[in-house]
């Protein structure tokens, strides 16, 4: 069966079932733009978003793919293909890594980080500029690690600072076909992940020490990084490209936190045990 011809533009965002990209599908079906959800496990989570983007007046899709396997972001792809056959907006926003010192990295988590976070957005990007024929928009979401060094953010940091040097090249090679390519670089922003890197992580640095550095004195929210992955996809950001977008409230000109910062267990690694008895 042929792919329908949608009247709305298409955009296909990784990790939508909730956080920031469920808070970006939102506004784009709120604008008028069809939404393939992509989810690694949460079914009903995806569902509810779909539903949500319907009764904003928009449609799509819910997809299940685990973005670290080549063939799973085969068979999304060929989802969207057989659905819609274009893809007008790509947001590659899912990402995950271990937070580790990098004496504590495994070969695992090397190459896990890598999969999941740059192979991934590279082999994305490029079946996304394929259904792009009349143009289009690429944004990936990385984080203010790839910028400035903090405790045990090394492979999710550098996996998003190599994000932000591929979007360089592929705004380069894409630009001619009429396709812009951008990052947005987030700081604090409040949702799940960050209560795990700030709750889960032996000995971080306690999150009040970073706000209270933070020029705007709060975490940012899933609406300031949506609003700006949002602008990038807009007609407005037409003569952006290759461009990394900084959310972080100043975060990044003060960059905490700080190894001096971290306690036991995790200030050992790096700064030896503790001499206070």
């Amino acid at each position: 069966m042929a792919p329908e011809t949608p009247a709305r533009p298409v955009a296909l965002v990784t990790g939508s079932s909730r956080g920031i990209g469920k808070v970006l599908a939102l506004k784009l079906a709120a604008r008028g733009v069809d939404v393939v959800v992509n989810y690694k496990k949460n079914a009903d989570l995806a569902e509810e978003t779909l539903r949500e983007i319907r009764a904003a007046g928009a449609d799509g899709l819910t997809v299940q793919a685990d973005i670290e396997q080549p063939d799973d972001i085969d068979r999304l792809f060929a989802e969207v293909t057989e659905r819609y056959g274009r893809l007008d907006l790509f947001v590659a926003n899912a990402a995950a890594a271990a937070f580790k010192p990098v004496s504590q990295l495994k070969l695992h988590h090397l190459d896990r980080s890598y999969a999941t976070n740059t192979r991934s957005f590279v082999l994305m990007a490029q079946r996304a500029a394929e259904l792009m024929p009349d143009g289009g928009r690429i944004v990936t979401v990385t984080s203010y690690g790839s910028l400035r060094a903090f405790p045990t953010y090394a492979a999710l940091g550098a996996a998003k600072a190599a994000n932000e040097a591929w979007v360089t090249f592929m705004a380069t090679e894409y630009g001619p076909r009429g396709i812009t390519v951008n990052a947005v670089n987030g700081g604090l922003i409040d949702t799940d992940s960050l209560d795990y890197f700030y709750g889960s992580v032996p000995g971080m640095a306690p999150m009040e020490t970073v706000l209270e550095k933070i020029p705007l004195q709060r975490k940012g929210t899933a609406d300031d990084m949506a609003d700006a992955i949002d602008f990038l996809l807009s007609d407005r950001a037409g003569y952006i490209t290759g461009q990394t977008l900084s959310v972080d409230g100043g975060l990044t000109i003060v960059a905490p936190p700080f190894w001096a910062d971290t306690t036991s267990p995790l200030r050992d690694a790096v700064l030896g045990a503790s001499d206070a008895s």
